[in-house]
């Protein structure tokens, strides 16, 4: 069965194509098929997303008064007091909506914007290209899904309890703009997601023989130092905290890279055994085996906005 799955693969989806000649033209009029699916399903889903746009926006708001609770699996309620959202501009709620539905909708989408991706580029691979590239696509979506909902269940709580707690202990009364809300929370939701791709592409160079494990290595430090410069450029807020939210896990990433790398990685000459035959390597598709509750509910009061199943206040 196992061989036959490896026939199957190797058939459909790694064995190289005729060396075919395309024209131009050709290329051209493939690319706007593509482009024009990946436009039609991607709206279509906005058109979902934006109908519940209002709910986006209220979960989106969920981690100002909240915290998650692992080991229960649910959020509670933070001492913070109430923080109503104002909007400044008579287009601003609606701007928000339609920006939160936008992003929304092209995380929904993004397995299939990958799929026609893949489709447009396959024909130009070379079969050792198809056999780690497919497989790094397919695991950076997932790394980017579990960025995004690290970043919304762990870190942009305690960075929004820590900035509004801060206002409030000097003296201030929140009031928050929701455009700035917004694009805070979507900002570090992105930030995020990208930066849990650290390590697939420390190992995909890794991979082209760009760096190896020992270059990695040896130049830590320097990785530690562009962590913090890289958050204290990312990060919407200029303190020192969120900086180092962000700094911590993308040097921890970095340190996951080397570990890929190491594995993974284009092996040298020093790798290869006595006689001179070189140790067989891991495949590359290996590297993408790895990878793989909440309703709205009634607030209490008109700006708290709650959690299903969670205390009432």
């Amino acid at each position: 069965m196992l061989n036959k799955v490896n026939r199957w693969l190797q058939d459909s989806i790694f064995k190289p194509l005729e060396d075919k000649k395309m024209p131009v033209m050709e290329h051209l009029v493939e690319f706007q098929v593509r482009l024009t699916r990946a436009v039609i399903v991607l709206t279509v889903i906005f058109m979902g997303t934006f109908f519940y746009a209002d709910a986006l926006v209220k979960w989106l708001r969920v981690p100002l008064q909240n915290m998650f609770v692992p080991r229960e699996l649910s959020w509670e309620p933070t001492d913070l007091p109430t923080v109503p959202f104002v909007f400044l501009a008579p287009a601003e709620a609606l701007w928000q909506n339609v920006k939160v539905a936008g992003l929304c909708a092209i995380v929904v989408a993004m397995p299939y914007l990958l799929y026609e991706i893949w489709k447009f580029v396959v024909p130009g691979l070379h079969v050792q290209e198809r056999r780690f590239v497919g497989p790094f696509v397919c695991v950076s979506a997932v790394a980017f899904y579990a960025g995004v909902g690290f970043s919304f269940f762990f870190v942009l709580p305690f960075a929004l309890n820590f900035l509004i707690a801060y206002g409030v202990n000097a003296g201030f009364v929140p009031q928050i703009s929701i455009a700035q809300y917004v694009g805070f929370a979507l900002w570090f939701l992105m930030v995020f997601g990208l930066t849990f791709e650290v390590p697939l592409a420390l190992t995909l160079m890794a991979k082209l023989g760009w760096v190896d494990a020992p270059f990695l290595i040896q130049y830590w430090k320097w990785a530690l130092l562009g962590s913090f410069v890289i958050a204290a450029i990312l990060t919407p807020t200029p303190d020192p905290f969120n900086q180092t939210l962000m700094a911590g896990p993308m040097f921890l990433l970095y340190w996951v890279g080397i570990f890929g790398a190491k594995m993974f990685g284009k092996k040298t000459a020093s790798e290869t055994s006595p006689s001179g035959v070189p140790t067989v390597a891991m495949a590359g598709a290996g590297a993408g085996g790895s990878a793989s509750r909440m309703a709205m509910g009634k607030s209490s009061d008109d700006e708290y906005v709650g959690v299903p199943g969670g205390r009432q206040h």
